[in-house]
């Protein structure tokens, strides 16, 4: 499969190739690319490199050779690449501003300003490494996501059972799945009972229960029961197969706003080479000696080159990048960080986004006439499940060592699929599980424990609400103008108590993966740019498809990492609407900046047309105005530039 990134600088496409899968139940090792692994990265940092030694040498005082050939390297390292491009794309009659760079480097060269066009090849060659490594790491992850699917199921037939690719399934087929395997393709449990813990599709905390006629997912992790499942769907469309597809195509969907950019680069580097012959060929009919000539053009080369009005976009953003990292917020790129504050509605997943994604009990309850008080009923439980690795389990567990009980040790330790578990503690038989769903409200889980056969009581368990989740709601409500949406692959009940919390009342329960990136479509036609924040594999495709994405970082999926333009890597939810608001800062300077350079760029120019502008005048000039906006960016480095974003708990 490729998968097509369309970036500032080009479209990079990049064909995965096909990978084993890790072994069933063991989750697959993540591979990443290194950035020095990159070619583009690795000329990047020559130039670099030679480019500091060149300036080392200029400020030491040694030999004019030595620099020379520092910033010689620095040319070649960082240009040669970009050149290439450019002399290909003249083959295709079209001209870019790469290559206008690196004419406008070389015409500085001849002219004596080395470093200026050492310094405009720098910036390039290090932009194109960025670009390189966001493409090589969104791979990665899509890799990894094809990993969760297993390579070979247990297919039943009529002579028994035999392996095969699950490539070569077909609708119809009936695999036998055993405890700790993946499950290989989608489909309907026909026997068998079993818990599968399936939140990279649908995102809920828990594993699910899965009886005869239950559906079930490709890649799902099956628990501690067999399975027998008719396969429902082909592999090729199954739920995982169909996030890797939208992510490729919510990806493919950035082609407008490159072949925008492509169309600005080309007329202004078909304008600037036009004028610039002109600048030179003009004088020189008129009898304007060659030097003269080549002087007033390579002057007005220099003073029209966009470094200004490069640096004008670039310090805002890249500062609000470094702000935004030192309190936990990793923007990927100036890019991203642009579109965060050109959104307008905002869409939010539950699990591990508005809450931690664990469950924790919230309540226990001793049934009267039991000689049980909370402490006693919930070391019981405890007891009991210590065994366990159930995540309701662990819960339980941490519950009681939070409180501090002891725990007795259990014997003849049972674990029953989809019914819980029964261990022998103090010499009774005690059994914990789940209740009935009728027992359950506000979204709880509730298990049932009893003694010898007798009900004892119930613990309520349920995920747990961030901290800052209200008031994170509240300030990015505040900043839209409307309240964000709901959307999440859980039961309707545990969404309405998320959201009555939160304050949230547009709320969408019971989704796939495509159903949410059917509801930010949906808001996108209706004009809104929008910002999805989540955190698992199944938010991905939803998190491509929206304006801008971010994802919780602590828990977040590899692809959910990868696919979002930000990640929030101390899971800090508050620092959502905070990054929102510096970006809207960001752009308001960029706008700044703009204004700042389009009037330096355009006086000077006039000057070298109208009268004489002389070369170290239209350099000062050039430069002034460049450290004027970089300057005027660099003030998004300012902690108060961060606080003033943050939403206050209420």
């Amino acid at each position: 499969m490729s998968l097509h990134l369309f970036l500032y600088g080009g479209r990079v496409s990049v064909t995965l190739a096909p990978s084993s899968a890790a072994p069933a139940g063991v989750p697959p090792a993540r591979r990443r690319t290194r950035v020095l692994a990159l070619p583009e990265a690795r000329w990047a940092l020559a130039a670099l490199v030679a480019f500091l030694a060149g300036l080392a040498a200029d400020l030491g005082g040694a030999p004019p050779w030595t620099s020379g050939i520092l910033y010689a390297v620095a040319y070649v390292s960082g240009g040669w690449e970009p050149a290439l491009e450019g002399l290909r794309a003249l083959r295709g009659k079209t001209l870019d501003v790469d290559l206008l760079m690196i004419v406008a480097a070389l015409g500085a060269a001849s002219i004596g300003q080395v470093l200026d066009g050492a310094l405009l090849i720098v910036i390039f060659a290090t932009s194109g490494a960025l670009e390189a490594l966001a493409t090589a790491r969104t791979a990665d992850s899509v890799r990894g996501l094809l990993d969760l699917a297993p390579t070979t199921a247990t297919r039943l037939t009529d002579g028994g059972e035999e392996t095969v690719p699950t490539a070569e399934l077909a609708v119809g087929d009936v695999l036998l799945v055993r405890p700790g395997e993946r499950i290989g393709a989608d489909g309907t449990v026909l026997d068998g009972v079993s818990e599968a813990d399936q939140a990279t599709i649908t995102g809920e905390s828990v594993p699910v229960v899965k009886r005869p006629g239950d559906e079930v997912f490709a890649g799902t992790l099956n628990g501690t029961g067999a399975l027998r499942v008719r396969v429902g769907r082909d592999p090729a469309d199954s739920v995982i197969a169909r996030i890797v597809a939208l992510v490729e195509e919510a990806s493919r969907t950035k082609a407008p706003t490159q072949l925008f950019i492509e169309k600005i680069e080309q007329r202004y580097a078909v304008g600037v080479v036009v004028a610039t012959l002109a600048v030179f060929g003009i004088p020189l009919a008129f009898g304007e000696n060659l030097t003269d000539a080549l002087l007033r053009a390579m002057t007005f080369m220099i003073v029209a080159s966009p470094c200004a009005v490069v640096l004008a976009t670039m310090p805002p953003l890249l500062s609000a990048i470094a702000n935004a990292g030192r309190h936990g917020v990793l923007v990927k790129s100036a890019v991203a960080m642009e579109r965060l504050g050109e959104t307008d509605a905002a869409a939010l997943d539950k699990t591990g986004t508005l809450t931690e994604g664990t469950p924790e009990v919230t309540a226990v309850r001793p049934l009267p006439g039991s000689g049980l008080d909370e402490d006693a009923l919930l070391a019981l439980a405890a007891s009991a499940e210590h065994p366990s690795e159930h995540p309701l389990a662990r819960a339980v567990v941490a519950s009681a060592h939070a409180r501090g009980l002891p725990l007795a040790p259990a014997a003849d330790f049972t674990a029953l699929p989809g019914r819980g578990i029964t261990a022998t503690v103090d010499g009774r038989v005690v059994t914990v599980g789940r209740a009935e769903e009728t027992e359950a409200s506000d979204g709880e889980t509730v298990i049932r424990v009893t003694r010898d056969g007798t009900p004892v009581g119930t613990l309520a368990l349920s995920d747990r609400l961030r901290h800052d989740a209200p008031a994170a709601t509240s300030a990015l409500t505040a900043l839209t103008g409307t309240a964000p949406v709901l959307l999440t692959g859980d039961n309707a009940r545990a969404a309405v108590r998320v959201a009555t919390a939160t304050g949230l009342t547009d709320v969408r329960a019971g989704l796939l993966p495509e159903d949410k990136v059917n509801a930010v479509r949906d808001l996108q036609t209706a004009g809104r740019k929008v910002l999805f924040v989540g955190d698992g594999v199944n938010d991905a495709p939803a998190l491509a498809a929206a304006h801008a994405g971010i994802a919780m970082g602590r828990a977040g999926s590899d692809l959910a990492l990868e696919t979002a333009d930000a990640v929030v890597v101390r899971d800090e939810l508050a620092a959502v609407p905070a990054v929102v608001r510096l970006s809207r800062t960001a752009r308001r300077l960029v706008l700044q900046n703009l204004v700042i350079a389009g009037t330096a760029i355009t006086g000077l120019v006039l000057w070298d047309l109208i009268g004489h502008l002389p070369l170290p005048l239209g350099v000062a000039g050039h430069e002034g105005s460049t450290v004027l906006v970089g300057l005027n960016g660099l003030r998004l480095l300012r902690e108060s530039a961060w606080r003033s974003g943050q939403p206050q708990d209420t």
